[in-house]
C-alpha cells in the first residue's frame, strides 16, 4: 500500500504523521526518492504549528525507507521513537 500521496495541482508529496496526527508535504526542497512504499526525503522535516503566546507545536522528523525517526525535539508523545508511516488508505 503507498504511504505517500501527490496533492494536485503541483503533485507535492505528502503522507500521514502519526505523532503530530497532521499531513506533511515537503515541497520542491526537499528530495524525494521515488517509492511510494518506502519513502525517504532529505533533509528533515520540521513542522511548527501555534500561535503566541501558547507554545508552539513541533514535529521534526526524518523520514527514512518509509519509517519516521522522531527526533527529542518533537512536542508530541513518539519524540524519540521510530515507527512506519502508516499507509495513506489508513488515514
Amino acid at each position: 500500500m503507498p504511504k505517500i500521496h501527490d496533492l494536485p495541482p503541483d503533485g507535492i508529496h505528502a503522507f500521514i504523521c502519526p505523532g503530530c496526527g497532521r499531513c506533511h508535504a515537503p515541497d520542491e526542497r526537499w528530495t524525494f526518492n521515488g517509492d511510494y512504499e518506502k519513502p525517504t526525503f532529505s533533509p528533515s522535516i520540521l513542522v511548527k504549528t501555534g500561535h503566541y503566546p501558547k507554545p508552539e507545536d513541533i514535529c521534526h522528523s526524518f523520514v527514512t525507507d518509509g519509517m519516521i525517526q522522531f527526533l527529542s525535539d518533537c512536542t508530541h508523545e513518539l519524540a524519540g521513537q521510530t515507527i512506519e508511516i502508516p499507509d495513506w488508505d489508513d488515514w
